[in-house]
């Protein structure tokens, strides 16, 4: 039986969302193991001088606690 924990990330890109999304899970493979999927909750940009300049998320990620 495997055992999941969920555990929720911001993450952020001056380039796009999905750079964002790659940059948390990158980040968080460092110190957590296991890790097998992500939710992406939320989804919003930084605007100044009207152009976008930060691509930010909100994850649910999910990883083995015990497998």
């Amino acid at each position: 039986m495997a055992v999941l924990k969920v555990i929720e990330l911001l993450a952020s890109s001056d380039k796009s969302w999905e750079e964002a999304i790659k940059n948390a899970v990158k980040t968080a493979g460092k110190t957590v193991k296991g890790i097998r999927s992500v939710y992406v909750k939320e989804q919003s940009a930084k605007v100044k001088d009207n152009e976008v300049v930060e691509f930010r998320v909100i994850l649910k990620v999910s990883f083995d606690v015990l497998n």
